[in-house]
C-alpha cells in the first residue's frame, strides 16, 4: 500500500467554497483513475505567527492511498487529473509538494 501525499499551497486565498471545490474535483478525477482505494483532504490549520516563517505554507493536505507503485503511474496518468490541473491553475495559481510513501501508522 502507498500513499500519494499532496501539500498544496494556492499563490493568493481562495473562497471557502472555491477551496472545497477544488478539493472535490480532484477526488472525483483521481477516484475516476479506478485505483485509489481511499481519498481525503482537509484545510490546513493557521497558527498565528507561521506566516513569518520563510516556508511553503499550506493551503490544503490531499492524501491518496493506492495498492502499489504500478496503481500510482496509473494515477498520475489519469486524464481526469490533468484536466482538473490545468482548470485551477488557470483560475487559481498553487504550487504542489508531495510525497510517496507507506503509511505513516
Amino acid at each position: 500500500m502507498l500513499n500519494h501525499t499532496m501539500i498544496v499551497a494556492f499563490a493568493d486565498a481562495i473562497p471557502a467554497d472555491e477551496l472545497d471545490q477544488f478539493l472535490t474535483d480532484i477526488g472525483e478525477s483521481v477516484q475516476d483513475s479506478g485505483v485509489v482505494e481511499s481519498y481525503s483532504a482537509r484545510r490546513h490549520h493557521a497558527v498565528e505567527g507561521e506566516d513569518e516563517i520563510p516556508a511553503m505554507i499550506a493551503t490544503a493536505i490531499v492524501q491518496f492511498t493506492v495498492a502499489d507503485e504500478a496503481a500510482l503511474r496509473t494515477l498520475f496518468a489519469a486524464p481526469g487529473a490533468g484536466e482538473v490541473i490545468q482548470k485551477w491553475q488557470a483560475r487559481h495559481p498553487y504550487r504542489v509538494a508531495w510525497a510517496n510513501h507507506k503509511p505513516l501508522s
